[in-house]
């Protein structure tokens, strides 16, 4: 945050809001992820493969070896080297080395364990291929060895060979040198020190010469087949449910993923409190979406009496109203054009109304509820209606992008907006904010449609009273009798502080000394 009013990098309730609203996305995800992993195991089935245990001894082996040995082992059996040769042993001559070496895996279980999974077309082959593969392995393996115990015996014995011609020419000096003489007394020394040096040197090389191959049996005698290459049964209803449940989690954490990156990265208001401080208008009511499917069968008894019940809400802050009331859809024209017509059915108990629909694509007439008095439908071409004390207008509109704004004004000289929530950007948010300020259209309030349930945030503008339904109150209703024998509310004076007329600002209570 840079400020002490500033908004966090990031918001967990926005974050979690996104997610939870977005909940139908990320269950398709998880829902198409376990589909696709269930038709994964019925197409492509998993082949037959053969399991068999092979135990390797080393020269080298230690109790506090850490696994190095049988690591290379496992390498060694990844190469096409040994994959070719076991081709080879079992005769096949269309199928490349590299392609055999992704039908067959090696794990070394122990320093001296390796476990090798070879699968194939059928039980049989997988068993062949395996038994193959691991008498390959073994034969190499004790060849690598053998040439290890050769090489190492062919350069002992070069090393004694040499100190042993070495040795002779000593011997030869020790001959031809005379025995009488100071200097030659001191030569002879030091050829019977070399001559014995090097025969040590000749009985040390020839006896790490015959232990060199002394542990070639042992590894011989040890290594070997230890479990025989035998098929592994498949279930099918284990790997539909592993393919199945695979598939849920990965589509789950993917969706997951998106919802959050996107909640983050989009900018459309969902919360009341950011609703509100974008529009610059408390929120005074909240409706669900319109359900979809078979779900508004069984809900629309409870969907429209919480209708009726926020129209009724709007209707009593509207009514004595000598002036056009409009209501404005962001996002909603279904939702708008139902309210405008409850709305229009309870102010209707106190005379005829007239509704002027500037909201193309919906059908007021269909909407009618039954009244006692009139309620007269008229389009926008109708603009502007002469005051008729004994009516109430409403105008009905939009302000989606592209509305004509001109016309607004026309609509009503106070509204009511009526926003989905997660709509529109904050950006459209301002720009309608804006519009209605330039207009001097006083907002009563703002009706949230879609409002996450678990939205515990303040919709209220504590320093804007003109946009909270409590500030209608404040203002005693002068009345006047017209010519038509009723009592209506007298307009009041419009002043230059639009739109805050008729309105006493309220600020909330703070302590003394506080800031604010």
């Amino acid at each position: 945050m840079t400020g002490p009013n500033a908004e966090p990098l990031l918001d967990l309730q926005r974050l979690g809001t996104a997610i939870r609203r977005r909940r139908r996305l990320w269950l398709s995800f998880g829902l198409v992820a376990m589909i696709a992993g269930i038709a994964l195991a019925i197409l492509l089935p998993p082949k037959p493969t053969a399991v068999a245990l092979l135990l390797v001894v080393h020269e080298g082996d230690q109790a506090s070896d850490s696994g190095s040995l049988v690591k290379t082992d496992v390498a060694v059996l990844q190469t096409t080297r040994i994959a070719k040769a076991t081709l080879d042993k079992l005769g096949v001559t269309g199928e490349r080395p590299e392609e055999f070496l992704t039908r067959y895996e090696s794990v070394g279980l122990t320093n001296n364990i390796i476990q090798l999974t070879v699968g194939a077309s059928t039980e049989d082959e997988a068993v062949r291929r395996a038994q193959a593969l691991s008498e390959v392995f073994i034969a190499d393996h004790l060849a690598r060895i053998r040439e290890a115990v050769d090489a190492e015996t062919t350069a002992l014995d070069e090393r004694r060979a040499q100190a042993e011609a070495e040795l002779a020419e000593v011997d030869r000096n020790i001959a031809g040198t005379p025995t009488t003489g100071n200097q030659s007394n001191s030569k002879l020394e030091e050829l019977f020190a070399r001559r014995s040096d090097l025969a040590g040197q000749i009985s040390d090389l020839t006896q790490r010469a015959k232990e060199t191959g002394s542990n070639l049996p042992r590894i011989t005698a040890g290594t070997r087949i230890v479990d025989a290459p035998h098929p592994v049964p498949a279930s099918f209803k284990m790997t539909l449910a592993l393919n199945a449940g695979g598939g849920l989690l990965i589509g789950l954490a993917f969706g997951l993923t998106f919802a959050a990156v996107s909640g983050v990265v989009r900018d459309r208001p969902v919360l009341r409190r950011e609703v509100a401080a974008h529009l610059g208008a408390s929120v005074i009511a909240q409706l669900p979406a319109p359900h979809r499917g078979p779900a508004r069968l069984w809900r629309r008894s409870k969907a429209v009496a919480e209708r009726k019940r926020v129209a009724a809400t709007l209707a009593r802050a509207v009514r004595g109203e000598t002036r056009m009331v409009s209501v404005l859809e962001l996002g909603c024209p279904g939702t708008a054009a139902a309210l405008t017509m409850e709305m229009a059915g309870v102010l209707a108990d106190d005379g005829p109304v007239v509704i002027v629909n500037d909201l193309p694509g919906q059908d007021l007439a269909a909407l009618t509820p039954e009244t006692e008095n009139e309620i007269r439908i008229l389009d926008g071409t109708a603009l502007p209606l002469p005051a008729w004390p004994r009516e109430h207008h409403l105008g009905l509109g939009s302000v989606a992008p592209g509305t004509p704004w001109t016309d607004v004004g026309a609509l009503g000289a106070e509204t009511v907006l009526v926003v989905r929530a997660g709509h529109a950007s904050t950006l459209w948010l301002h720009t309608v904010a804006r519009q209605l300020a330039d207009l001097r259209v006083p907002v009563i309030g703002v009706v949230l449609i879609d409002a996450d349930r678990k939205d515990r945030s303040d919709g209220t503008l504590w320093d804007g009273l003109h946009t909270a339904l409590r500030g209608r109150t404040a203002a005693a209703p002068a009345v006047s009798a017209n010519g038509h024998g009723s009592t209506r509310k007298a307009t009041p004076k419009t002043t230059a502080d639009l739109p805050t007329e008729r309105f006493t600002p309220v600020a909330p209570v703070r302590p003394a000394g506080t800031e604010r």
